[in-house]
């Protein structure tokens, strides 16, 4: 009798937990970072490469996490990230210098590794069909629950007159809480039914290759994340700089920060169930092309009216994510799940290191305006790649056999 993983629902909360509290952290980088490009006088190219630390350390550990859960299991793992995440934003908290809070960001980064991979092939192997885009679309939505939950409460923190370290130690806890509570939600259950084991993929022989089943269309899937990454990581990072540079200031810069996000949490929820219903390709295209209508607007309006429109942006730019994830299992055997989110994640953690160090650099030389330019050409761009997207009748299809 094989040992299966948890119960359905057990495993979306475990997942969506970890989501949460994972992405809250790393989303505290978008407050924290025009503080501390105050404190030190930073450039924008130096603001990039600092973003660049955390993103660094989950591109490199992206792929290895998804190998060794093969051997070791995603709940460990998964354990095992939400503490490295935990301690890596306290080292940020008590840190006494700039290079502290670099090294805290790449701890923490190397914690978040072992998190999106992982639990993204848990979900795709306990859901199928629609049922998996959906379950997928909430594994998203939560990240960014996180992402609005802790930019939001390390705001108030601050100015309720907290210092920034002390906020960050308030919300680093309950991630290494919740590591815990995990182990507890993943604990397996004994059921025939199953040949998922708990100490990986499969109870069979060691698995060889990467089981991808179309090589060029994973490929040409893999270019579009790229892009669309690079996209929604600049857009993030200097997002609260755009504000400024409008004439804002530093909380209406960090509130916009926070509405860009809700609108991201509610998109990659919806999306999940619009590519359910629609098929991921139209609804990539559809989503791409309310992306680039929402740069447009951002770089024309002023921060007021910005601020009333951000909401939208967020929920059309973050939005796209679950359906280029969501679409990953459709081109890689059941058994090499984690292999293939892994690829696909180390992917987007590449892309998020890339992009804001290069357009950094061009917002010294060029400003802001002429970033927002460069994303609406690379969110065109990704519409080349969306004919791999399965099609209406093809998800349809999936939910008939699902």
């Amino acid at each position: 009798m094989a040992i299966s993983l948890a119960r359905p629902r057990s495993t979306l909360v475990a997942a969506c937990g970890a989501h949460l509290t994972q992405d809250g952290l790393v989303a505290l980088q978008y407050v924290l970072l025009p503080i501390v490009a105050q404190v030190f006088s930073l450039s924008y190219a130096q603001v990039g490469l600092l973003r660049a630390v955390s993103n660094t350390a989950m591109s490199v550990l992206e792929l290895p996490a998804g190998l060794l859960a093969e051997r070791m299991g995603e709940r460990k793992l998964l354990a095992a990230g939400l503490v490295g995440a935990g301690v890596g934003y306290l080292c940020v908290a008590y840190s006494n210098s700039f290079y502290g809070v670099v090294a805290g960001f790449f701890i923490a980064g190397s914690g978040a590794a072992f998190q999106h991979s992982l639990a993204s092939s848990v979900l795709v192997r306990r859901f199928e069909g629609g049922a998996r885009r959906k379950a997928l679309g909430t594994y998203n939505a939560s990240g960014d629950a996180g992402k609005l939950t802790f930019t939001a409460a390390f705001s108030a923190a601050v100015g309720a007159g907290l210092t920034w370290n002390a906020s960050i130690t308030l919300l680093a806890v309950p991630c290494l809480v919740f590591a815990g509570v995990l182990v507890w939600l993943l604990r397996p259950t004994s059921e025939a039914s199953s040949s998922v084991s708990d100490n990986g993929a499969t109870d069979g022989a060691r698995l060889r290759g990467w089981g991808i089943q179309d090589l060029p269309k994973f490929s040409a899937l893999c270019a579009m994340v790229f892009f669309d990454s690079v996209v929604q990581a600049v857009f993030l990072t200097f997002l609260a700089f755009i504000i400024k540079a409008k004439g804002a200031s530093d909380g209406v810069a960090g509130t916009a920060v926070v509405l860009a996000l809700a609108g991201g949490m509610v998109g990659k929820f919806a999306c999940g169930f619009a590519a359910a219903r629609l098929g991921d390709r139209a609804t990539f295209i559809l989503v791409q092309l309310f992306t680039v209508i929402g740069f447009l607007a951002l770089a024309l309006l002023d921060a007021v009216a910005a601020l009333v429109v951000l909401p939208l942006i967020g929920l059309v730019v973050q939005g796209s994510t679950t359906v280029s994830y969501g679409s990953v299992a459709d081109f890689v055997k059941p058994r090499y799940q984690a292999r293939g989110y892994a690829l696909i994640y180390s992917f987007s953690a590449g892309s998020a290191v890339v992009g804001p160090i290069a357009l950094g650099g061009l917002a010294d030389v060029s400003g802001l305006n002429a970033v927002l330019w460069v994303l609406i050409l690379l969110t065109l761009l990704t519409l080349l790649f969306a004919r791999v997207l399965p099609n209406k009748e093809s998800v349809r299809l999936a939910e008939g056999v699902g």
